[in-house]
């Protein structure tokens, strides 16, 4: 007998098929099954294949081995060799300053393990670059009731410190800076660094650059909730509307 011939045996006494309703899957005759099961007869390419694919199994392992219980059953120690040779993809681990760990933020900035205690947020970043959650606690960053909320959390790159001249004006930032963590808009003039709020009533910080003692430019944002489209959006929305009204009285 086969390998191909004892494998399809086992198949069906493990699954609990009958010779008849194996052989009805694949559109063969039952005896013609009996047949590969006995080694009187080969298979064609095209039912091997049909078989290897039903069962989720190489085609390999069908013709070449004798297929084992757990191969056909897919118990867990199958499972963890197959884990064993999968690469799995690393999310970078960001470290995230909350309300709570602010104050001791600004003391430990600098402190690999107390760093590592933060809470964290896996996210698929670019592991090679240092990223910081930053959690919001106020409405600097709020105009018109448009902007960041408290609870909003960003999430900044880091920036050394020679590069902070090179930042576009208007670079949404928080900074640690004279003993503060500050989340802003970035303004560079003559060494300094002017820290805007997008809030009308609120005053801004300036700084000389040397004094920053970190610097993390926001590229991501998670809002606690669904933010509103801005004015703009709903003005096209409109023009849109009213063009294909005006399109319709022509063709009228």
């Amino acid at each position: 007998m086969s390998y191909f011939g004892k494998n399809i045996k086992k198949i069906r006494g493990v699954k609990s098929l009958s010779q008849q309703a194996f052989a009805e899957l694949f559109d063969l005759k039952r005896g013609t099954l009996g047949a590969y099961e006995e080694g009187r007869s080969e298979p064609k390419i095209e039912t091997i294949i049909k078989i290897a694919n039903y069962f989720s199994i190489q085609i390999d392992d069908l013709l070449t081995s004798e297929l084992t219980v757990n191969q056909l059953l897919k118990f867990k120690g199958d499972l963890t060799t197959y884990a064993q040779d999968v690469k799995r993809e690393q999310f970078a681990s960001i470290p995230c300053i909350t309300e709570n760990t602010s104050s001791d933020y600004i003391t430990y900035f600098n402190k690999e393990g107390f760093v590592k205690e933060l809470p964290a947020l896996q996210l698929p970043l670019n592991p090679t670059k240092e990223f910081r959650g930053y959690t919001v606690t106020n409405l600097e960053m709020t105009s018109h009731d448009k902007g960041f909320y408290p609870k909003d959390v960003v999430i900044g790159e880091k920036v050394p410190s020679t590069i902070i001249k090179k930042l576009n004006n208007g670079t949404l930032v928080f900074v640690l800076v004279d003993n503060k963590l500050i989340f802003r808009r970035l303004y560079l003039t003559k060494g300094n660094a002017v820290l805007r709020a997008d809030h009308k009533n609120i005053e801004d910080e300036e700084f000389p650059i040397s004094d920053i003692k970190e610097l993390w430019r926001v590229r991501y944002v998670f809002c606690r909730r669904i933010p509103e489209f801005g004015d703009h959006v709903e003005e096209k929305l409109l023009l849109i509307e009213q063009e294909l009204m005006k399109m319709k009285n022509r063709l009228s």
